[in-house]
């Protein structure tokens, strides 16, 4: 399958679809003021060792120090034994006599600070990558305990015979189950690289600084999403883009020999209407081009999916009629699932089918199109109320989780967009209508909420935008109006 990857940038958020056949089938967001410090790795320095909470509290250049408990102090296991592993009959090193105040320290972070709590610490080092997860100070070769244990043993077989003699540890992911040894000896070079280089930091820059940061969703588009269809990867910034080329020449080249530079004069998300696409994702109904429809509802424990026939009197008889409004829905179900990002227990209400061919025939097609999924996904049959059951691997917050909030107004019953992305919609706005007119002034007139982000969080990319367009955006805050709501006069 042919997919197209475009990437819309800005200053305060990252948008990536992924666009097969000029549908889109995935969406992937990241917002910079969002985005958690988990997986960095810095050079620290021991601000002050606290014997009686066997702990200490490491300076790491944030602005609170972060809290490093002697657990989370790692040491070399002995032969033939896990990380992680502690026998009862060997106390633990105090932590008094492993860290002293002013060392220097490589230190990463496992905990986001919360609140008044800074930022929680290891200094056992690990990195992610595509397929596996490398441990550089251990030698221990894992694989995932989600995968059936009747294969791990040969999967740790493949993996020794590709780390071979140059050691260090590490664990395959779920997700590099089915991978080949092509795709496992990348993900390997690339690890080393990446370790390699955060060595070399550790001997050249001073303590408290940021050594290794977890991947941006930039650098993830060539790490994860890139695959053999993958024709083009389209960004709409020049800066970013050439960054993104000089990473991926580094480490990723294949990928790296795909990435464009998008000149167009229309935003890159209207090429295929990604912005409506969006849109849709968010609501509960979705129009099947037969005129049947599912009705989508998330909430807390599960995911449900019900199937409704419409308007569609299309076929000869009805059985034929909700034989192919199943057939269309199962196409569907898994493109929304991967759309919205949708994870966990999944139930799927098809229309009843008489005939056991047609059950058959359905359930195949619908485990075809979740075989395309790049989520592990499993799937069971029709059970006694004719209902199909299955589960997606939970890999991030769902669309709708990360764009929507509980609505004030309806005690959590329905959801409305943030304030922030209202506020990056207007900014879209306003960019998309400066290419259209020539006005003396903007004014954006919008509910209080929205209006206080400008003038307080986004005021920077407020007047970034207004330098850009080369005019000025004034605002008005309107109590009437909804969160949602707003509007841009042309003055």
């Amino acid at each position: 399958m042919q997919q197209d990857i475009l990437i819309n940038w800005s200053p305060q958020e990252t948008r990536v679809a992924v666009v097969e056949n000029g549908a889109v089938q995935e969406l992937h967001v990241e917002r910079t003021l969002e985005r958690g410090l988990v997986g960095n790795v810095y050079l620290g320095k021991v601000a002050r060792v606290l014997p009686g909470m066997q702990s200490a509290f490491i300076d790491i250049g944030l602005e609170r120090a972060a809290f490093l408990h002697v657990a989370d102090v790692w040491h070399r296991q002995p032969e033939g034994e896990p990380p992680g592993f502690v026998r009862n009959s060997q106390p633990q090193v105090p932590i008094e006599k492993q860290v002293f105040e002013g060392q220097s320290l490589m230190v990463q972070v496992i905990k986001d600070p919360i609140g008044t709590k800074g930022a929680r610490l290891s200094t056992q080092i690990s990195i992610a990558g595509r397929l596996l997860v490398f441990l550089p100070q251990d030698d221990h070769l894992g694989v995932s305990q989600k995968i059936p244990a009747d294969q791990r043993d040969a999967l740790r077989a493949r993996l020794q015979a590709l780390v071979g003699a140059q050691g260090g540890g590490f664990i395959l992911r779920t997700n590099g189950e089915d991978a080949t040894d092509a795709e496992l000896a990348e993900d390997i070079a690339y690890l080393r690289k990446t370790w390699a280089r955060v060595r070399e930091a550790a001997t050249r820059l001073p303590a408290t600084s940021l050594l290794h940061q977890d991947l941006s969703l930039l650098q993830r588009v060539l790490r994860d999403l890139v695959s053999e269809g993958t024709q083009t990867i389209r960004i709409d910034s020049h800066e970013q883009f050439t960054h993104l080329q000089a990473f991926g020449r580094e480490f990723m080249p294949a990928a790296a020999e795909r990435l464009q530079l998008y000149k167009g004069e229309r935003p890159i998300f209207d090429l295929y209407s990604i912005d409506d696409e969006i849109a849709k994702a968010l609501g509960r109904r979705v129009e099947l081009k037969s005129g049947g429809y599912l009705i989508v509802d998330q909430t807390e424990a599960l995911t449900t999916v019900d199937v409704n026939t419409g308007g569609f009197v299309g076929a000869r008889n009805f059985d034929d009629t909700i034989f192919k409004t199943n057939l269309e829905a199962a196409q569907a179900i898994a493109r929304q699932l991967r759309l919205r990002n949708l994870g966990g227990i999944i139930i799927v209400d098809f229309i009843d089918m008489g005939r056991e061919d047609h059950r058959e025939a359905v359930l195949a097609e619908f485990r075809k199109q979740l075989a395309r999924d790049r989520v592990k996904t499993m799937s069971g049959g029709f059970s006694q109320l004719g209902l199909v059951e299955m589960t997606r691997k939970r890999t991030r917050e769902s669309l709708a989780h990360m764009l929507c909030e509980p609505c004030s107004a309806c005690q959590g019953k329905g959801t409305v967009k943030t304030a922030r992305s209202v506020a990056y919609d207007i900014l879209r706005e306003i960019l998309r209508e400066a290419r259209q007119f020539n006005p003396r002034e903007y004014r954006v007139v919008a509910s209080p909420k929205v209006i206080e982000l400008f003038l307080d969080e986004e005021s920077q990319h407020l007047a970034g935008l207004s330098d850009f367009i080369g005019k000025p955006i004034s605002l008005q805050s309107e109590s009437a109006m909804g969160q949602e709501q707003y509007d841009i006069v042309l003055l």
